[in-house]
């Protein structure tokens, strides 16, 4: 028995004459060392409670201006405090304190690699990388219509690499730039973009949150989820070619910039690379988990940085130079230009998504530890096919967050061949670009587009994005069919 002082004693009789009676999970209702009962309990229809009033407080951040991030942060505290103190009162503090742990481990590496990922994504910014970009599509003179194809395209395949909200915001911004004369260009095109930037961070574990999810767990290879590649390029291009004739016909005018890419930037681009490299075969070969090479990467771009500072850089033409030669691209030899600030870049990341994902799958792992999540499980996967309950789970991930979601069926342990874990990952992969505030680059471009890509545009090509989520599906079963056996 867990010894404590007087005064938590006092605390805990108090609550105790509050809540009804609790039943162990052994038949003899002893304190043994088994999780309790709490799915009919009071704490347990409160976590339900807390849950959801976080979810709707966090799905209501554009209505509210709330971040996202507190209302799930405080709510997952709310619940793990009600359920330890449940189970101190019998005596089984450790295990409750465990269970919370090993949670809070999944999250941290989740944390690590995304870290790292968005340090480097900022450091490519801060060099003028995307925005040499930018400036290149938009100066070649292109037609709308090509440049419909080659934003969707560059979103599908950077995608694989970057996270979702970067490339969406990347391209978004290229489509609001090019569209000032076609405003119906701009909408259209954001959610080609959002398409297109979902399917390709499907079947990459380095490019979305589900997939890397299936991926630590060790549920699937590294190399098995590029059987996936085939069915998302079919739910991106379905949908695309419906749009592509609605898509001007015209060429804008083509935009003449200064680009000034700094110091660097071509290393650190091979450094990101190199990184990545690392960090699958650490993976595959060593068995590390995903977080232990993207850390050494981070570690390599802090020696880097350090070279740059105390190396003295001649005048140079940029790196891409040759790429844009109606420019002339020299490079200031500032220390500013020479020289980046890593822990600045670490300090400029979305840190309010990462706490969102926190708050997520705390809250996530606290209504598994208390038992709701095996009696849905037990629902989805034992009385219904699982290829319906994974079909479903898909189409909620316009709705709810598709992290969430796939760390809530990880929690739930169901039984599935590798075909329908490969079919799961893609139903949340690209379901959540059925509505626009389905996905990371969805919302992210409803704040940064305003005016031109909206719920309602996005919603106005729902059956073209539904014919592609069912195209996908179909596909998989068909490509893939060696999976399922």
């Amino acid at each position: 028995m867990l010894k404590t002082n007087p005064t938590m004693n006092l605390i805990l009789l108090c609550l105790s004459l509050l809540l009804p009676s609790l039943a162990c999970a052994d038949a003899g209702g002893t304190t043994a060392t088994v999780n309790l009962d709490l799915t009919h309990h009071i704490i347990g229809y409160l976590s339900v409670v807390v849950t959801v009033a976080a979810y709707v407080a966090a799905m209501s951040e554009e209505v509210t201006e709330l971040r996202k991030s507190k209302p799930m942060v405080l709510g997952s505290a709310l619940v793990w405090f009600a359920i330890c103190i449940v189970y101190a009162w019998h005596g089984q503090a450790k295990m409750a304190a465990v269970a919370f742990e090993s949670n809070l481990l999944a999250y941290i590496e989740l944390l690590l690699f995304i870290l790292v990922s968005m340090t480097y994504l900022n450091t490519m910014e801060e060099r003028g990388i995307f925005r040499a970009l930018q400036v290149y599509l938009l100066s070649r003179g292109f037609s709308y219509r090509k440049l419909f194809w080659i934003t969707g395209g560059l979103a599908f395949i950077l995608s694989t690499v970057i996270n979702g909200l970067t490339v969406g915001l990347l391209m978004g911004s290229i489509a609001l730039a090019v569209g000032k004369k076609k405003p119906e260009f701009i909408g259209l095109s954001c959610v080609q973009i959002v398409i297109a930037t979902n399917a390709g961070g499907t079947f990459s574990p380095l490019g979305g949150i589900s997939t890397l999810f299936v991926w630590q767990q060790n549920i699937l290879s590294f190399t098995q989820f590029f059987a996936l590649a085939i069915p998302c390029l079919v739910n991106f291009l379905l949908p695309a070619m419906i749009m592509h004739f609605w898509v001007p016909k015209e060429i804008p005018e083509p935009l003449k910039d200064k680009v000034v890419l700094r110091s660097g930037s071509k290393r650190i681009i091979l450094l990101f690379i190199l990184t990545l490299v690392i960090t699958v075969c650490g993976n595959v070969l060593l068995e590390l988990p995903p977080a232990a090479g993207m850390m050494m990467g981070l570690g390599m771009l802090q020696f880097f940085n350090y070279y740059l500072t105390k190396t003295c850089v001649e005048e140079e033409q940029s790196d891409f130079a040759h790429v844009y030669r109606f420019y002339q691209l020299d490079v200031p030899t500032t220390s500013k230009n020479r020289s980046f600030d890593v822990f600045k870049n670490v300090g400029n990341i979305d840190w309010d998504t990462l706490l969102f994902f926190y708050g997520a799958m705390m809250i996530i792992g606290a209504l598994g530890f208390i038992g709701y999540l095996d009696g849905i499980a037990h629902l989805l996967f034992g009385q219904i096919s699982p290829t319906v309950a994974n079909t479903l789970i898909g189409l909620s991930s316009a709705f709810v967050d598709n992290g969430t979601l796939m760390f809530a069926v990880l929690h739930m342990h169901p039984e599935m061949s590798p075909g329908q874990w490969l079919l799961l990952t893609l139903t949340l992969g690209v379901g959540g670009s059925l509505l626009a505030i389905g996905s990371a680059p969805g919302v992210g471009m409803l704040g940064h587009i305003k005016g031109h890509y909206t719920f309602a545009a996005h919603m106005r090509w729902l059956p073209a994005i539904l014919l592609g989520y069912f195209a996908s599906i179909a596909v998989h079963f068909l490509v893939n069919a060696r999976y399922f056996l």
